[in-house]
């Protein structure tokens, strides 16, 4: 694969992290975030996708994973290792009204068109916290960016089984933050070799499904 084709180190090293947390293996999300952190991931990248997790994982494994990366940081700083702090969003998340409308133009442009059906006729509350929570509250927080979150979220969504739907969906959404189909087949690579096979087949056939609808 030529450069732009390829995930840089600290994309790949960003889907172990996503994986382990998301599938609440602490022991190995600890080694994983340090080898983050040597491969250019700063402290507030690691935060915001430890606080996106609680979106597909969960409130749990969301505050266990960031427990962990607390005790991380502390012990590197301990051991005289000076984290990059990283970026914080550029402007406050919009509140209220506006925070809908932000949330349903976010989503609408990751999936390339509105997002309706009868799951969200059945349960509208559902449809509401995806375009506030998610695409509102997190996907406005500028200081990660659009695809290194659908790879984190990608990578989530592996370790979860019974989460082949979404997956597929957040396939599309990656392609369309501009995440081509070898950076995709890469990151199966990726949990193939540094978290299990049934994650790395389960993204592999998420992606050729997509590809072929």
């Amino acid at each position: 694969m030529n450069q732009e084709q390829t995930l840089t180190q600290r994309q790949q090293a960003l889907i172990p992290v996503a994986s382990f947390a998301a599938a609440g293996d602490l022991d190995a999300l600890d080694g994983a975030l340090r080898d983050a952190l040597n491969a250019g991931m700063t402290v507030n990248d690691g935060k915001e996708v430890l606080v996106q997790l609680y979106a597909y994982a969960g409130f749990p494994r969301s505050l266990n994973a960031l427990g962990t990366f607390m005790k991380v940081v502390e012990d590197r700083k301990a051991r005289g290792i000076e984290d990059a702090p990283g970026n914080t969003p550029s402007s406050p998340v919009p509140k209220g009204d506006e925070l809908l409308a932000t949330g349903t133009a976010n989503q609408t442009e990751l999936a390339g068109q509105p997002v309706k059906g009868p799951l969200f006729e059945f349960a509208p509350a559902a449809d509401e916290y995806l375009k506030t929570h998610l695409f509102g509250d997190i996907f406005a927080r500028d200081n990660l960016s659009w695809r290194d979150r659908e790879l984190a979220t990608v990578a989530m969504l592996a370790s979860l089984r019974g989460a082949e739907s979404q997956l597929r969906a957040h396939m599309g959404m990656a392609m369309n933050t501009g995440v081509g189909e070898q950076q995709l087949r890469q990151l199966a690579e990726v949990l193939a070799e540094r978290v299990d096979p049934a994650s790395a087949e389960r993204a592999r056939q998420a992606l050729n499904t997509h590809l072929n609808q």
